[in-house]
C-alpha cells in the first residue's frame, strides 16, 4: 500500500503549457520583426517614383537641348528666350523631388530593414546614409526647402510689376528665403557638432 505524500506532484500539464506559451510567443514576436518589411511598400514606388522624374527631367532638358539647337541652327522657330529659363528651372525642381524620393526610400530601407552595405564604405556625411528617422526627415526638409527655393524662383521669372508695392514684396520674399537657408545651414553646422 503507498502512503500520500504530502508534496504534491509535479504539474506536467503547466510545464507543457509554458512551453506552447514560449512557443506561441516567439512566433509572434517573429511576425512582428517581419512586419518591418512592410515599408518595402514605401521604399519601391518611392524608387520608381525617381527613377520616372529623373527621366522626365531628361528628357525635358533634352527637348529644351533640341529646341535651342534648332532656334540658332536653322531658325523660323518661335522666340526661346522667355521660355528658356523657367524651362531649366523646371527640370531642376523635378530633379530635386527625384532626390527626395531616393533619399527616402534608401533612408527608409537602411533604417527599418537592413544595412546597404556599398553605402557603409561611404562617409557618413553622404545624403544616402542616414543612422536615425530625425537625420532622414533633416535630409529630406533640406531638399524640400531648395525644391521650394527652385518653385519660388520659377514664379518669380514670370511676374511683372504693377505696383512698387509688388516689388517690396519679392524683395520681402527673397530677404525670408535668405533667412531661411541662413538657418537651415546653422542649424545643419549646429548638428554635425
Amino acid at each position: 500500500m503507498t502512503t500520500p505524500s504530502n508534496t504534491p506532484p509535479e504539474p506536467r500539464d503547466n510545464n507543457s503549457l509554458q512551453a506552447k506559451s514560449g512557443r506561441y510567443e516567439r512566433i509572434f514576436e517573429r511576425f512582428l520583426w517581419n512586419s518591418r518589411l512592410l515599408v518595402m511598400l514605401a521604399v519601391v514606388p518611392s524608387l520608381l517614383g525617381a527613377l520616372v522624374l529623373f527621366i522626365i527631367g531628361t528628357l525635358d532638358i533634352l527637348k529644351l537641348t533640341v529646341t535651342a539647337a534648332t532656334y540658332y541652327l536653322v531658325g523660323g522657330q518661335p522666340d526661346i528666350h522667355e521660355t528658356v529659363v523657367p524651362s531649366v528651372v523646371m527640370a531642376v525642381d523635378i530633379y530635386l523631388v527625384a532626390i527626395v524620393l531616393l533619399i527616402f526610400g534608401l533612408g527608409v530601407y537602411r533604417l527599418f530593414v537592413s544595412p546597404i552595405e556599398p553605402a557603409e564604405s561611404h562617409p557618413a556625411s553622404n545624403p544616402f546614409n542616414v543612422s536615425s528617422f530625425d537625420e532622414l526627415k533633416d535630409k529630406i526638409a533640406r531638399v524640400v526647402i531648395l525644391a521650394v527655393i527652385i518653385e519660388f524662383f520659377r514664379a518669380v521669372v514670370d511676374i511683372t510689376f504693377e505696383t512698387p508695392l509688388d516689388a517690396i514684396y519679392l524683395a520681402l520674399s527673397v530677404l525670408a528665403l535668405a533667412g531661411a537657408l541662413y538657418l537651415m545651414s546653422r542649424a545643419h553646422k549646429h548638428h554635425r557638432e
